[in-house]
């Protein structure tokens, strides 16, 4: 039997890498993803793409753009796969109100940090997020190779 490690690390699809460098996470939130058949099973053979990926809010619907999701070579001939359709988000109204509400302050945007399975259904975790600076940027570059520094000199330690 998988433990609960496991079982969260494999239900893991797809992460926003840059999203951390880039911006500071204010909230995070968990929406449904509206797919078509061929998409499901491109992204449980792991072919996605988030690196480019952002929000926007139409209508009161939120979409995410750039999510690009490459069709399998088996794919079904009675459709045509268009690996970067925007795709709708499911949130409550209430929370698309109030982040509509949040992204029009300067500086916030939303940012879909990664793709996961949850019970069955494919989730996106979205982040309300402000931009980094150049500096803030530096900042965290100079913090990430503090870390390994300090990991290789323990690591060296233990031998």
């Amino acid at each position: 039997m998988a433990t609960k490690k496991q079982q969260d690390s494999s239900a893991r699809i797809a992460d926003n890498k840059k999203a951390a460098y880039n911006y500071f996470f204010e909230e995070k939130f968990e929406a449904g993803l509206v797919l078509e058949g061929w998409e499901v099973k491109s992204l449980r053979e792991g072919k996605v793409q988030l690196t480019d990926g952002y929000v926007v809010i139409r209508d009161g619907e939120m979409f995410v753009v750039g999510l690009q999701i490459n069709p399998l070579r088996s794919a079904s001939t009675h459709t045509t796969p268009d690996s970067i359709r925007t795709k709708k988000l499911l949130l409550h109204k209430e929370q698309i109100r109030r982040l509509t509400g949040k992204i029009e302050q300067k500086g916030y945007t939303l940012v879909p940090l990664n793709l996961h399975w949850k019970a069955g259904k494919v989730k996106c975790e979205i982040a309300l997020a402000k931009g980094k600076a150049e500096h803030d940027k530096r900042d965290t570059i100079k913090d990430r190779e503090g870390k390994r520094e300090v990991e290789r000199a323990m690591k060296s330690r233990n031998r």
